[in-house]
């Protein structure tokens, strides 16, 4: 019941209860004060009235003034008792639930936030119970994200620091040797730099992950979105990627069925970026001396479906779920040929959102591994003007 409905009820109570009582009491003492006055005075009950109407009456009858004064304590007793009823009443119904919100309030200040407040009556005390444990429930989740968030930091930052130790060792170790002559013909020294150049290359990704990763937590990421020629723009990703995977002994292989007038709308800088990192990826965990890239771009519908597949050891069932997550790594023993800073998948997945897409992927174990997403097709709005 609500508070205010027990007060409008209080108030009414209060007026009519010692009425109605006073009423009844005071029939009855009249009656019993009556039968004393007839007895004493020897009165009939017609003489009586006629008495009982006049002041004189009134003022030499002790009875008539012990009425009164016996009326008026019997008044003052049932608003008393009327009163303490009604404050028992509320008082009862208010004080259990205010002991449970401050015992919830000392264990939040306590730093316990894991437990459930449930109110116990559809009243505003409820409501606030209500609106209190809500609160709790949000600090708790805002805990344990933080938590999570820490973890997650010093997880970044160990795993930054071990990937760029192996290209500084490695940088290291060829300058020394170009120092101390060990790269002692043109041959050797056209290695020596040429290694150097790529482990700097490496680290210079890793720093690029780390900062869009920040971007990406404040939701800051830069993109210049543009209309697109699906083909053009593919055909361009697949010349870069051939050369490049070439350079590496992998072998590509590019197929398009989309037809020439398809466009799409999308940050080409930030496009590529997601077909790198998860070539990047399948590369990783690629092993042979026969591996194998496909890039395959679709026309679904309303979307441009790009299908990007390896030959690589592929990812069990169970891991395939949440390779998309952030740190999520489906070696349980990292090394150095399998590094990276475990955010990668994630901010391919974060920018093909951010596109209106989606992203999925499937793998079969010892075969390999599918990534596929898609992006919405450009289509003008018709001007009929």
């Amino acid at each position: 019941m609500k508070i205010r409905t027990r007060l409008l009820i209080s108030f009414i109570t209060v007026i009519t209860l010692p009425l109605f009582l006073s009423g009844i009491l005071v029939w009855g003492i009249a009656q019993y004060q009556v039968r004393v006055i007839e007895k004493t005075y020897g009165l009939t009950g017609a003489q009586y009235k006629s008495f009982a109407n006049s002041m004189e009456f009134l003022q030499t009858m002790p009875e008539v003034k012990e009425f009164f004064v016996h009326m008026g304590i019997s008044i003052v007793l049932i608003l008393a008792l009327t009163a303490l009823i009604l404050i028992f009443w509320i008082y009862g119904g208010l004080i259990r639930q205010v002991n449970r919100l401050q015992a919830a309030t000392r264990r939040v200040q306590s730093g316990d936030l894991d437990f459930e407040l449930k109110p116990e009556s559809d009243d505003e005390m409820g409501e606030l119970i209500q609106a209190f444990d809500d609160m709790r429930a949000r600090l708790k989740e805002n805990a344990e994200e933080k938590l999570r968030s820490d973890r997650e930091n010093k997880e970044l930052i160990s795993n930054i620091s071990h990937d760029l130790k192996t290209p500084i060792t490695a940088i290291k170790g060829y300058v020394e040797g170009i120092q101390d002559g060990v790269a002692d013909t043109p041959e050797k020294m056209d290695k020596y730099l040429g290694t150097i150049y790529n482990k700097a290359n490496e680290m210079n990704l890793l720093i690029n992950e780390l900062t869009l990763y920040s971007k990406i937590d404040t939701n800051r990421i830069p993109y210049n979105f543009a209309p697109l020629s699906v083909n053009a723009y593919f055909d361009d990703c697949a010349e870069d990627l051939a050369m490049e995977l070439e350079a590496k002994n992998v072998q590509f292989t590019y197929l398009n069925y989309v037809t020439e007038d398809q466009m799409i709308i999308a940050d080409p800088e930030q496009l590529k970026r997601v077909i790198n990192n998860i070539i990047s990826n399948s590369l990783k965990y690629s092993d042979g001396d026969h591996r194998h890239i496909n890039l395959r771009v679709k026309d679904v519908g309303d979307f441009i479906q790009v299908e990007l597949e390896d030959n690589g050891k592929g990812i069990a069932a169970k891991d395939l779920p949440h390779i998309f997550e952030r740190f999520y790594r489906t070696d349980a023993s990292r090394n150095s040929s399998r590094g990276g800073s475990g955010i990668g998948l994630s901010i391919v997945k974060k920018i093909i959102e951010d596109h209106g897409g989606k992203i999925w992927a499937t793998s079969r174990e010892g075969i390999g591994t599918v990534m596929y997403f898609v992006i919405r097709k450009y289509q003008e709005v018709p001007n009929y003007e």
